[in-house]
């Protein structure tokens, strides 16, 4: 039997991180956050002084990282450990988000890393967020989201994650990283963010967690349906 995937994409602080998870969690599915491979490896990459612009380096590096997820009982997001330390911190400060941008533009980076994303495919069904899930990387997810909201919602949400964190953040500087970074992500050669043909778009600017994590199980749910029923 194969098993089902479900593909959530979108841009920077479009929520997919956090709806993935929610989904993932209420289904008892396996979860993949996409971009923390990216950040990973651009984090790490930084870290041995390997230039980001050296394709063949830098995918050598992917291919040979142990990375782990941890999901959280408490429902925080999980923790990344890759060969055996902890760097979940890390990875979600906005200098990593910029390494992680400079790496996924790198072809040879997403080739290394695309067999380790297909690992994560296993029973009862996976949960994926990123910008090229339901394109590139799982082309035959059962369902394929493509969330969007407004750059300044985008900007104020992540503002308000990183105030939580006691960061000290410029809401502006953030929302010109935003644009540039859905600039970037845009034009790229390989894998550029952009919705999948056969993908449903949501807006989320005006939705709660909750109501986008509701349209989703509905729209999830009737997609089975058709499937058993073919």
């Amino acid at each position: 039997m194969t098993v089902p995937v479900l593909t959530i994409d979108g841009p920077s602080g479009s929520g997919k991180g956090t709806v993935a998870q929610r989904v993932a969690a209420r289904l008892g599915w396996h979860y993949l956050d996409s971009g923390a491979l990216y950040r990973v490896v651009g984090l790490v990459a930084r870290e041995r002084g390997i230039d980001l612009g050296d394709g063949p380096a830098v995918a050598r590096l992917a291919e040979g990282l142990d990375l782990h997820f941890e999901p959280q009982a408490d429902g925080s997001p999980a923790r990344v450990r890759v060969d055996g330390r902890d760097v979940s911190d890390a990875l979600r400060t906005e200098e990593t988000g910029r390494l992680a941008s400079q790496v996924a533009v790198l072809p040879a980076v997403r080739r290394a890393l695309l067999q380790k994303q297909h690992a994560f495919r296993q029973p009862p069904g996976l949960v994926t967020d990123g910008r090229d899930m339901g394109t590139t990387v799982f082309p035959g997810a059962v369902l394929k989201l493509f969330l969007t909201a407004d750059p300044a919602v985008r900007a104020e949400r992540r503002y308000k994650q990183l105030k939580e964190k006691g960061l000290d953040v410029n809401l502006d500087n953030l929302l010109g990283e935003i644009r540039s970074r859905d600039d970037r992500d845009a034009a790229r050669a390989t894998s550029p963010l952009k919705p999948a043909a056969d993908a449903e778009l949501l807006d989320t600017s005006s939705l709660s967690i909750d109501e986008v994590v509701g349209v989703i199980e509905t729209r999830l749910q009737r997609k089975l349906a058709e499937g058993r029923s073919v």
